[in-house]
């Protein structure tokens, strides 16, 4: 072989290697899809605004939780996180809300949550149930939230108006039966 096509080998041989670890890494992926919308968000008009939820490692899915703001009930989930799974532990609880920048109600846990494994970081969008690392509280967005933040975990969703979640100012929250 001449000194030109070895030259030229040579250069092709990184393309191909990264060629080859890419269709490795991709090859057999499934890719999320956002969940449709609820049955009550589509009777009233609204889009649903929640992030798809992706399996945990373990194949568990979203969780099903008790809500209630000022005395009613509310529909909500929690997605499969380790954070989520974390906050679930910690059910029941009932929280005193205070309002943060006109953006979010906010109140303080028993304690911070494991943050470990957590997944890309996301915008909060109204209804999210979010955990601020940081200061190791939870966030109710009635408002959208600002650009992702690797300090914001997106934990679910609650099924409610943001007038009502701007105005609420006690939550309790437990596992579902």
């Amino acid at each position: 072989m001449n000194a030109a096509v070895r030259r030229r080998l040579l250069r092709a041989a990184p393309a191909a290697v990264l060629l080859l670890a890419v269709t490795a890494c991709s090859g057999g992926a499934q890719e999320a899809t956002p969940a449709a919308p609820s049955a009550a968000s589509a009777s009233r008009g609204q889009q649903d605004t929640t992030a798809p939820i992706p399996p945990s490692p373990s194949g568990s899915t979203a969780m099903d939780i008790r809500v209630t703001l000022d005395g009613r009930p509310v529909e909500a989930t929690l997605n499969s996180s380790p954070a989520a799974r974390d906050f679930a532990a910690l059910l029941p609880l009932t929280l005193s809300l205070e309002d943060f920048h006109g953006i979010e109600r906010v109140a303080d846990l028993p304690r911070k949550l494991d943050t470990d494994g957590a997944p890309v970081p996301v915008a909060a969008q109204v209804g999210d149930i979010a955990y601020y690392a940081p200061w190791g509280n939870l966030a109710l967005f009635y408002q959208d939230g600002p650009a992702p933040s690797a300090d914001l975990l997106v934990l679910g969703h609650l099924d409610v108006s943001a007038d009502q979640l701007g105005r609420a100012t006690r939550i309790t929250l437990e596992a579902a039966s």
